[in-house]
């Protein structure tokens, strides 16, 4: 199994990374941006560096999204996961079409209120994974695991 985990850097990526017993001993690349913290984490690591910012940035999601289509199309991920941030908004979609199955962990810091990121990778997202039961009001196919960070 490859496992594709998709994230901006700083907490996003430290979210991703704590998930580690989950892929460490699977085949797995990284999208994230090219900073210092992602260098430093990710240091023995296939790493695809992204565009940036990403946030209402819409020239930066089209050169994200035509990343994504080579990235994808190059490593055939078999799970695509991401806790955020934009980013990941391209890669679920095309992934979907790529035949990637998506999970998306929704922020701990969001009790009642969505992300822009995961109002928009919701209607493509296999799992959807939130860690406050007030989010199945917002995402009412999302599975609650609790505080998992």
């Amino acid at each position: 199994m490859k496992v594709c985990l998709v994230g901006s850097s700083g907490g996003h990526l430290t979210h991703l990374y704590l998930l580690k017993p989950l892929w460490e001993n699977k085949e797995r690349i990284w999208v994230t941006f090219d900073k210092a913290d992602a260098q430093s984490i990710l240091k023995n690591e296939k790493i695809y560096p992204c565009y940036f910012p990403t946030n209402r940035n819409i020239k930066n999601l089209i050169k994200n999204t035509f990343l994504a289509f080579k990235i994808l199309r190059k490593e055939k991920p078999d799970v695509i996961i991401s806790s955020g941030a934009a980013v990941a908004v391209p890669f679920f979609y095309l992934g979907k079409l790529f035949g990637a199955k998506t999970i998306y962990i929704e922020v701990f810091d969001r009790i009642d209120s969505p992300t822009l990121t995961g109002k928009l990778v919701y209607p493509v997202t296999d799992k959807f994974i939130v860690q406050w039961e007030e989010l199945k009001k917002v995402y009412p196919k999302a599975i609650n695991l609790g505080g998992i960070f």
